[in-house]
């Protein structure tokens, strides 16, 4: 009996996308755009921009494919461009030049859903790594199975991390979380070459 499940497809799919929306990392800009919030409207702040982004992400990686195909667009040029991209992302992270906190007095009232939401948690990056998942499992049911899930986990882990914002930002600090930025971001290089490196073979095997 075939498995309906690929535990390496969730793993990779799911510490990819963790480390590219950066749960902690984003802490900092949460506090900033909600910083006038009561801790009843944070909440609803942190699920709303939770469920935007997990939305955006899911829509892309469901008609992610379809687009490509009426742009002609392979998968293998998909992995090179996508995995070029999140190494862009992952030097942003390295070299601390991600966007910076945005000014409270600058955003609206609906700032949990632009630009907490999206462009900061579903990005280009995050978008593209979850369409080269789903393309990279060929469309079958444990593919699929196994890249909703990880999207799912991750907002998951999202969720949390913005609902516990003030208690983790206590916890760990600017520096604790510059820190595991730090590694997140070094992680997520290794992740984007060997998406590169993928692309690049099956490329050449398409044309051998």
């Amino acid at each position: 009996m075939q498995s309906v499940f690929e535990p390496t497809v969730f793993a990779t799919t799911f510490m990819t996308l963790l480390v590219i929306q950066d749960p902690l990392g984003a802490i900092p800009i949460f506090l900033s755009l909600t910083s006038r919030q009561t801790p009843t409207e944070r909440a609803a702040s942190a699920r709303q921009a939770t469920v935007v982004s997990f939305g955006v992400i899911l829509l892309f990686a469901v008609f992610g494919r379809y687009i490509l195909k009426f742009l002609g667009i392979s998968v293998p040029s998909l992995q090179v461009a996508g995995g070029l991209l999140l190494l862009l992302v992952a030097l942003e992270l390295l070299t601390d030049k991600a966007d910076e906190s945005p000014d409270p007095d600058a955003v609206t009232s609906n700032a949990a859903l632009v630009p907490l939401g999206t462009p900061l948690l579903a990005g280009p990056g995050a978008i593209v790594a979850a369409m080269v998942a789903v393309d990279a499992t060929g469309g079958g049911v444990a593919g699929w199975v196994s890249v909703t899930a990880a999207i799912i986990a991750t907002h998951i882990a999202i969720w949390v991390a913005l609902r516990f914002s003030l208690g983790l930002n206590r916890v760990l600090g600017t520096s604790g979380i510059r820190i595991l930025t730090r590694v997140m971001g070094l992680l997520l290089a290794a992740i984007a070459v060997q998406i590169m490196a993928d692309g690049v073979f099956a490329f050449l095997a398409t044309r051998l």
